[in-house]
């Protein structure tokens, strides 16, 4: 679910974590969508996604980067490496070839959460859809919530 940069060795051979790429930033998230979204389907859809992210997590929407649109967010600790940083509870991105929804944990427990959502196609842990009609509503806010549950107790402060 995250975008992260790679390590690398400094001269004395000593390993530096790479930065993470994706980061909150104060762009206009409107402007960004506008500018962004190929379509306009993709634009209606990209607004009625900021609307019931916002109403079912109360956070606003800040870019991630330059193309993500987060909602909350909580700081990881990688279980297998050092790397460590922050990222959105849920977003989503306008992409050119579909609509990428980061919702879904990716973990095993949690793909009975699939059932019922609708038209779909699976990244690692990024769902894919053409558009927002194609999925269920109830079962994206249940995805949702059981996602943000999830990620705040496993990265308690």
């Amino acid at each position: 679910m995250n975008n992260l940069g790679c390590n690398s060795l400094n001269n004395r051979n000593t390993l530096i974590m790479a930065e993470l790429k994706t980061k909150q930033n104060n762009a206009d998230v409107t402007e960004f969508i506008n500018s962004f979204a190929d379509t306009e389907q993709k634009r209606k859809d990209s607004f009625e996604l900021i609307k019931l992210m916002q109403d079912f997590t109360g956070f606003e929407p800040k870019m991630w980067g330059p193309s993500i649109i987060g909602f909350g967010s909580y700081h990881y600790k990688s279980e297998r490496s050092r790397q460590e940083g922050d990222w959105p509870l849920v977003g989503f991105s306008p992409r050119k070839a579909a609509i990428s929804l980061y919702v879904y944990t990716g973990a095993k427990e949690h793909e009975y959460l699939l059932e019922g959502l609708g038209k779909y196609k699976m990244g690692k842990a990024c769902i894919y859809i053409k558009k927002l009609s194609d999925i269920n509503q109830e079962a994206f806010r249940k995805l949702m919530k059981e996602t943000i549950v999830f990620l705040q107790l496993k990265y308690r402060k």
